[in-house]
Order: C-alpha cells, then sequence, then structure tokens
C-alpha cells in the first residue's frame, strides 16, 4: 500500500513561555502544503526500511518512519506481520517543513489502514504524540490552531488555495535547540485563531515567526531570501518553523525569484 506524505508551513509563530519540563510553550498555525514523500509498505520476510531520494540522516532505528512502525508491530503483535518498507525522499530534512515527522505519522496511519486495525484519528494522534509534538498534526493534516509544545490543536479556518505558494530551502542547517535557546518568550501579540478574518496581504509585520530575528542574525542568506520574495511580489514571507525553509505567498499563478549565494531547493504550489 502507498501513501504521499506531505509538509506543512507555520502561519505565525510565538514562543510564549519557557515550561519547567525545559520544553517551551508556543502559538501557531500548521497548514498542510502538498509537496509529498512516497512511502510504501509490503509484507516481507523481515522489517527493513529503504531509503531513496534525498539523504535521510541518522540510522535506521532513529527514523520515526521506523519508530512508528514497530510501535504498532509491537502492539499489535499478532496483526503486523513482517514488511518491507519504501521511502523515497522529496521533503528536505531539517528546513522546519516537518517533512520526518509527516513521515512517521503517515506510517502509522499506513500501518493501521493496510492491516485493518481499526485505530481511529484520535488513537493515532495519541500514538503520534509520541514520535513529536508535531506529529499529531498530520494523522488530521488540516489548517490547526496549535498551543502547547505544538500537541494541542483546533480547526482554524484558513485557505491559501487562492495564492501560488514559493517555498525555498536554503543549504543551511539551523539547530533548532539553537534556535530556542536564543528566544525570549512573550505573549503572543495576536490570536492566531483568528488568522482566516485577515486578508493575507494585511500579514506582514503582524503576523511573524519569533526564531527569525535570531536565525537571521547567525544565517543573514535566510533575511535575503525572505526580502527577495517580497521585491519579487509576495504578498506575505516568512521562515517556517525554526528553519531555514523560507515561503512567499503570491498572487495565483505568479512566482518569485530568487538569487543566493548557497544552494537551495525551491518548490512551487497552487
Amino acid at each position: 500500500m502507498l501513501c504521499f506524505p506531505n509538509c506543512k508551513i507555520n502561519l505565525g509563530l510565538f514562543v510564549t513561555e519557557k515550561r519547567p519540563d525545559g520544553y517551551h510553550n508556543l502559538e501557531t498555525v500548521f497548514y498542510p502544503v502538498h509537496i509529498n514523500d512516497v512511502l510504501e509498505i509490503a509484507p516481507g520476510p523481515k522489517p527493513e526500511l529503504h531509503i531513496t531520494g534525498l539523504e535521510v540522516a541518522g540510522s535506521t532505528t532513529d527514523n520515526l518512519i521506523w519508530k512508528a512502525y514497530m510501535m504498532l508491530k509491537e502492539e499489535f503483535t499478532d496483526r503486523v506481520p513482517p514488511a518491507e518498507i519504501y521511502l523515497h525522499k522529496v521533503i528536505p530534512m531539517g528546513a522546519g517543513m516537518g517533512g520526518g515527522s509527516a513521515d512517521g505519522a503517515f506510517m502509522l496511519r499506513l500501518v493501521n489502514n493496510t492491516f485493518k486495525l481499526g485505530l481511529s484519528d484520535e488513537s493515532l494522534a495519541e500514538r503520534a504524540l509520541q514520535l513529536g509534538s508535531d506529529c499529531p498534526f498530520f494523522i488530521y493534516n488540516s489548517p490547526q490552531y496549535a498551543r502547547g509544545r505544538g500537541e494541542l490543536m483546533e480547526p482554524v479556518e484558513v485557505d491559501l488555495s487562492g495564492y501560488t505558494l514559493h517555498i525555498v530551502c536554503p543549504d543551511v542547517h539551523v539547530s533548532t535547540k539553537e534556535a530556542f535557546g536564543m528566544i525570549q518568550p512573550k505573549k503572543a501579540p495576536v490570536d492566531l485563531k483568528q488568522i482566516g478574518s485577515m486578508p493575507v496581504g494585511e500579514w506582514k509585520g503582524v503576523i511573524y515567526n519569533d526564531f527569525e530575528a535570531n536565525v537571521f542574525k547567525a544565517h543573514p542568506v535566510l533575511a535575503d531570501i525572505k526580502q527577495q520574495l517580497y521585491d519579487s511580489g509576495a504578498v506575505y514571507a516568512s521562515m517556517s518553523g525554526s528553519g531555514s525553509a523560507i515561503y512567499g505567498v503570491y498572487p495565483k499563478g505568479s512566482r518569485g525569484k530568487v538569487v543566493a549565494a548557497v544552494g537551495f531547493k525551491e518548490f512551487f504550489v497552487g
């Protein structure tokens, strides 16, 4: 059985509080974007994970796909057989687009559907949270206002289907740990649950990503890319997550132009 894990972007990201457990509370809107990996599972003589496409760092046992499969295999021993798993990686890793989280969450759904385990979305989301804070989003895979570590979600009305997204993924590594370490939590300046009632053209300067200020200082090329997106016609531009992907929202059918001193991949959606 085959599925196509997609990525996400963050529409606004406010870090509001340092928690006693060492994590941070945040407020953001997760928005699904149809740039897709390809994930397949088939019964085989022994469990194996095969990866093609973009390089995926780390060992098999650290991969969220493997963890998701083993989680359900151990829980449903008699119903989940050994399987060959194939991933073709298209979504860049470490870009703030949730590609690894999507793969893990989609794997849970793929195993559930393939072997007819009968788990509800709520049950899958509970298991996805064990993989990572933003994994439950990809179970629902619709625009969600998220708070806490990103795991507390509620649907939000926002629709960018009338626009074209230009997503630029530079060859720049941003450490999530360092990005959080540089942040100064503060109260969210706007209520992101109301984002759908604000015209996209009014988001600039109002809805922003708290990580940008420090990350852009450390990696000026990212600030330059964002400015190039605005200069080439974006009505809104932002970094996604803790970086390094930068996206621009354009009138339908329009495309930006970016020139950077580093290598990059770019995607156009819509």
